[in-house]
């Protein structure tokens, strides 16, 4: 499937639910976000008849995002699901770990691959207070299980938040020198009603390379991933840039989102939405639809120009 601009489109990141059991500053505001009606969350079953629509078209990649996805009642028998169709080759989960302790061989064993973990503190009392009540410790045993059970390569993903994080840089960096494991820094996006508050906590990618100046460049071997790697010295795991604001990747994005409700979003940085859940309950062609959505897909984001997505982050799928 590809779009107007000749772009393959085969990555689906698949939101499953708004909810969460921690409350960081930079997904959502301090008040919380109004959760949505039952009815207006798509089933388990709509799930799977979407991702089925889309493996149709050609996605072989689905990552399930929330919101916490380990939060949603039936994840296990979903990753099943979707694990059954015959061209999806590569089934991934982005979650905050707290809940993966007592999950991650279930999940593995549906068909899970690997998981990319949330991490933005190594420290007891910073963790508790950007994820606004969260424990560290909860994290650190989930990554240690899902490393257990061979859900691999484990990614961190730290978002780099001035005056919060910066000093935990090299920390961060020194957890590849003895592991297999990927760090990577991901630049704070201004999004939804936290856009202010994230416009003032930014530091750019550079700010890594400028700390830790002994890294070195990378070869990257996944395809059109958004990172760009680098390796301390005789180092077994890798540091990853991950810069929409200060590099973005448009010209080689190869992703779409389905947030939870049903909302076809070609670019985390648009406000552009395309409703497939009416679509399915209307009994209307979703392949036919998502096709024509496609050509709608745009060349690339705007943010530097004050372009910014007005939904919170929990509620895209991050």
């Amino acid at each position: 499937m590809n779009d107007a601009f000749g772009r393959e489109i085969n990555y689906l990141r698949l939101s499953i639910t708004d909810l969460c059991n921690l409350r960081c500053q930079y997904c959502m505001p301090a008040g919380g976000i109004r959760k949505m009606a039952h009815e207006d969350i798509l089933t388990l079953e709509e799930l799977e008849e979407m991702v089925g629509a889309f493996a149709a078209l050609g996605i072989t990649k689905v990552r399930i995002t929330g919101g916490e996805p380990l939060a949603r009642k039936g994840i296990i028998t979903l990753i099943e699901k979707i694990n059954s169709y015959v061209g999806i080759t590569d089934i991934a989960l982005t979650t905050n770990g707290t809940l993966l302790n007592a999950m991650a061989q279930d999940l593995k064993n549906a068909g899970l691959k690997r998981v990319n973990i949330s991490l933005d503190s190594l420290d007891d009392k910073k963790y508790a207070m950007m994820t606004r009540g969260g424990k560290l410790k909860d994290a650190l045993k989930g990554i240690e299980k899902a490393r257990k059970v061979g859900l691999n390569p484990i990614k961190l993903n730290v978002v780099l938040v001035g005056g919060f994080n910066d000093d935990e840089v090299e920390r961060f960096v020194k957890l590849t020198q003895d592991e297999e494991i990927d760090v990577r820094f991901i630049e704070l996006m201004p999004i939804g009603e936290v856009a202010k508050w994230s416009l003032n906590h930014f530091l750019s990618n550079d700010y890594v390379l400028e700390t830790v100046p002994h890294l070195q460049k990378s070869k990257n071997t996944e395809y059109s991933s958004p990172a760009v790697y680098y390796k301390l010295p005789r180092a077994k795991g890798r540091v990853g840039l991950i810069s929409p604001i200060s590099c973005k990747f448009c010209s080689t994005c190869n992703r779409v989102r389905l947030t939870s409700e049903g909302k076809l979003k070609h670019c985390l940085h648009s406000n552009q939405e395309f409703d497939l859940r009416t679509v399915l309950r209307e009994g209307g062609s979703l392949t036919d639809f998502i096709q024509n959505a496609m050509l709608h897909k745009p060349l690339e984001h705007f943010i530097e120009e004050g372009s910014l997505t007005e939904r919170n982050m929990i509620q895209v799928g991050g």
